[in-house]
C-alpha cells in the first residue's frame, strides 16, 4: 500500500488500513464476517476444480470457497493485512499459535528434513512438543548461537527461536542465528515483540510466527495463531492447515484483524509503563533480579538500546524472587494484576512459570521457581507498582 504520492505506508498507516483494500467495492467500512461453513457451487466442475486448488494451499477468491476449513474470505483479509506489517509476501492465519508451529514444522520436514535446532529458552509449548517428538522430528537443543553451526546437520528442517525469549526476556541477534544457520531455514517466535518493535524477515529470518491470542488480539478474547513467511512456505503450510482444518474461525480473524488497527498505540503504551514497573521493582526491596530488556545493562548486543534490531523492549518483564514459596505468595497476593496465563492483554497478568506454561519442560531448561512472569497492560504504572510493593512486601 502507498499513499497518494506513491510513499510506501508506514506500520502505524498499515496497521489501520491493509486488508480492507476490498471495502469500497463492497459497499462496507467495517471488516465484514463471512461465517459461512460451505459455499454453493456454480458446477460439479467448477466446485471440483476449487476444491483441489483450496487443498493444495491455492486462493479461492476468485471462484467459489466450496467449504470454510480450505478458504475463507474474512481470514484472508487477516492474512493480507498481517503479511504487510511483517513485511512478508504472505501470511497463514491458524485456529491457535500451537497450531501455526505444528503445521510449521510438518512443512519444514517434509521440504527439508526431520531434525530441528531449537534454541533454548522457547514458551513451553512449543519446547513440549518438540522434546516429544510427536511430529516425528528429532530435535537438538542448544542454548546458545554460538551451538546453532555444530548442531545443524543436513537434514536439519528448521532452527527455531524466540526473542525476547519466554519467560526471561533473553534477546537473541537474529543476523547472527540466520548466518550460524547456514542453509537451514529460522523460525522466530516473535510474539512478544510483535511487528511493531521487531520484524524477523529483514534480518534473514524465514519465517515469523505469533500466538495472535496474545498482542494481536489484545484484549483477551480470541485465540489465533498467524506465521508470516514468502510465497513458498505459504504454499508448503496451507494445504497441511486444510488437511488438518486448523485454519482460523472467521470471527476470530475478525477480532484479529480489528486489533492490528489499535496493536501500535497499544504496544508502545504497555512498553512506556513497563519501562516503569521494571524500573521501580529493579530498586525494590525482596526483588532478587529483574530481567527486561530496557534496563541497563540488559541488552549488551545493543539490539534495543541503538535499534539494530528492535525498536523497544516490549512490555514483558520476569522478576526472580528466589524461592517458590515467595513467588507464590506474590501471584496470588496481587489485587490488581490478574494471575492467569497468557500474555498482551490489555490488562496486566503474573503467573509462575515453572508451575504452568513451562511445567513440561526439561528441569534442566525450566526456568527457576522463583521466577514470575509480568505482562504489563494499560493501567496505571504507579497503580501496578503499588500492586506489586504490597504483594511482595506481604510475601516476607
Amino acid at each position: 500500500m502507498t499513499t497518494s504520492n506513491d510513499a510506501p505506508l508506514r506500520l502505524d498507516s498499515l496497521a489501520v488500513h491493509a486488508g480492507r483494500e476490498d471495502f469500497e467495492a463492497l459497499g462496507v467500512h467495517a471488516t465484514p464476517i463471512d461465517l459461512s461453513s460451505t459455499y454453493p457451487l456454480p458446477s460439479i466442475d467448477i466446485g471440483g476444480d476449487a476444491y483441489e486448488r483450496g487443498a493444495t494451499g491455492g486462493d479461492l477468491h476468485d471462484t467459489t470457497a466450496v467449504y470454510q476449513r480450505l478458504w475463507n474470505p474474512t481470514v484472508a483479509r487477516f492474512e493480507q493485512a498481517f503479511a504487510a506489517l511483517e513485511g512478508a509476501e504472505q501470511a497463514v492465519a491458524f485456529a491457535s499459535g500451537m497450531a501455526t508451529t505444528t503445521a510449521v514444522l510438518t512443512a519444514a520436514k517434509q521440504r527439508r528434513g526431520s531434525h530441528v535446532v531449537a534454541l533454548r529458552p522457547l514458551y513451553g509449548g512449543t519446547d513440549h512438543l518438540l522434546a516429544t517428538g510427536l511430529l516425528g522430528t528429532e530435535t537438538t537443543f542448544v542454548d546458545a548461537v554460538e551451538q546453532v553451526a555444530a548442531a545443524v546437520r543436513p537434514d536439519t528442517g528448521l532452527v527455531i527461536a524466540e526473542t525476547p525469549a519466554n519467560p526471561t526476556l533473553e534477546l537473541v541477534d537474529l543476523a547472527a542465528l540466520v548466518a550460524a544457520a547456514g542453509e537451514a531455514p529460522v523460525l522466530v517466535d516473535n510474539t512478544f515483540a510483535t511487528p511493531v518493535l521487531q520484524r524477523p524477515l529483514e534480518h534473514g529470518v524465514a519465517l515469523s510466527l505469533h500466538s495472535a491470542t496474545k498482542y494481536i488480539g489484545g484484549h483477551g478474547d480470541v485465540m489465533g495463531g498467524v506465521v508470516a513467511c514468502d510465497e513458498a512456505w505459504a504454499q508448503a503450510i496451507r494445504p497441511i492447515r486444510a488437511i488438518t482444518g486448523a485454519i482460523a474461525h472467521p470471527f476470530s480473524a475478525y477480532l484479529m484483524h480489528r486489533g492490528l488497527q489499535t496493536l501500535p498505540l497499544r504496544v508502545r503504551a504497555q512498553q512506556a509503563n513497563a519501562q516503569q514497573v521494571a524500573e521501580a521493582l529493579a530498586a525494590m526491596a525482596g526483588v532478587d533480579r529483574v530481567h527486561y530488556p530496557g534496563l541497563e545493562g540488559s541488552d549488551p548486543g545493543g539490539l534495543v538500546g541503538e535499534g539494530r534490531q528492535m525498536a523497544g523492549p516490549g512490555s514483558m518483564l520476569a522478576i526472580d524472587l528466589g524461592t517458590h514459596a515467595r513467588a507464590a505468595a506474590v501471584a496470588e497476593g496481587v489485587r490488581l494484576f490478574t494471575h492467569a496465563v497468557s500474555l498482551g492483554s490489555v490488562d496486566s497478568l503474573i503467573q509462575q512459570p515453572a508451575s504452568l506454561t513451562h511445567r513440561p519442560v526439561a528441569p534442566e531448561a525450566r526456568p527457576g521457581a522463583g521466577v514470575l512472569r509480568l505482562s504489563i497492560g494499560l493501567e496505571h504504572p504507579a497503580d501496578l507498582v503499588a500492586d506489586l510493593e504490597q504483594a511482595i512486601a506481604s510475601a516476607g
